[in-house]
């Protein structure tokens, strides 16, 4: 998420676990045993609730992946099956970020110490904001910088290119207005939009119940062939889009991983124009300069 400093970025990330459904008997196993490795599980008490795992942007890389004398969880494996909200993402040291680069492709973390050699679970959900620019401002005429558009673009350079193919969904978060705080709650709720991913992850744990997947983002190769191939129109869009955004292959996958969970997210049971098209409007834009 891009966006003015008080928009909500950080507000929304945080309300992300409320949407998503409780960890099954397998899954809270799963993060109570990362957990326990950690030495943080209370009680020996296992939960069903997602993590949620906000480091600090002048975390080490350690802390972030995991690593130490004594060889322990970072971050990512913390939020195993959960939620992994970077705040401030240009700030954390370039090689830090970098180092999210595996797990996220992978979901898990290897790290290598001359006395062992410890693999830790790290399939999450990363969520990360951003200011626009260092001053946060950007295209405010009122408070505009005057090093604009050198400032964005030196701003946003911090982060690799490798790591922003790996995030699916860019979303630009507009500044909220005095107007925008008076208007009357959204007709839907957290409580409808929860019912709404449980029922797509519902359909997505029975079509995957063969292949040891348990959603969309898991999937590849054959799987990715067989469940998210396009009808011919998008097919033909996506062809179009993947030469002219010169989307990488792994960009392009991820296009239908995304396309898939949308549809899955409407109750579609083919992937068509309308669901590839919204996926592609989420890849990253071009850079600012």
């Amino acid at each position: 998420m891009v966006g003015p400093p008080g928009a909500g970025k950080s507000l929304m990330a945080s309300c992300l676990p409320g949407i998503l459904p409780p960890l099954t008997p397998e899954e809270a196993l799963e993060v109570s045993m990362v957990a326990s490795v950690a030495g943080t599980l209370t009680d020996g008490r296992i939960s069903r609730a997602r993590p949620f795992r906000a480091p600090h942007h002048s975390a080490s890389m350690a802390a972030l992946v995991g690593g130490g004398l004594k060889v322990r969880p970072g971050e990512v494996s913390m939020a195993h099956l959960g939620v992994l909200f970077l705040d401030e993402l240009p700030e954390f040291q370039r090689t830090v970020l970098d180092s999210l680069r595996q797990p996220l492709q992978t979901g898990e973390v290897s790290v290598a110490r001359a006395n062992a050699h410890v693999t830790f679970p790290a399939r999450v959900q990363m969520i990360a904001a951003m200011n626009p620019c260092r001053c946060g401002h950007l295209g405010d005429p009122a408070l505009g910088c005057s090093r604009a558009p050198r400032c964005a673009a030196d701003y946003q350079a911090k982060v690799s290119g490798p790591l922003l193919d790996r995030i699916d969904l860019h979303v630009e978060v507009e500044a909220v207005t005095a107007a925008d705080l008076t208007l009357p709650p959204p007709a839907e709720g957290s409580a409808e939009v929860a019912a709404r991913v449980a029922a797509a992850r519902a359909l997505q744990t029975a079509r995957y119940a063969d292949i040891k997947a348990r959603t969309n983002a898991e999937i590849d190769g054959e799987a990715l062939e067989r469940f998210a191939t396009p009808d011919e129109p998008a097919r033909q869009l996506l062809a179009r889009a993947a030469e002219a955004m010169r989307l990488s292959a792994r960009g392009y996958t991820r296009v239908l991983r995304v396309a898939r969970t949308i549809a899955d997210l409407s109750g579609a049971e083919t992937v068509g124009r309308v669901q590839v098209a919204e996926a592609l409007s989420y890849r990253r834009r071009a850079p600012v300069g």
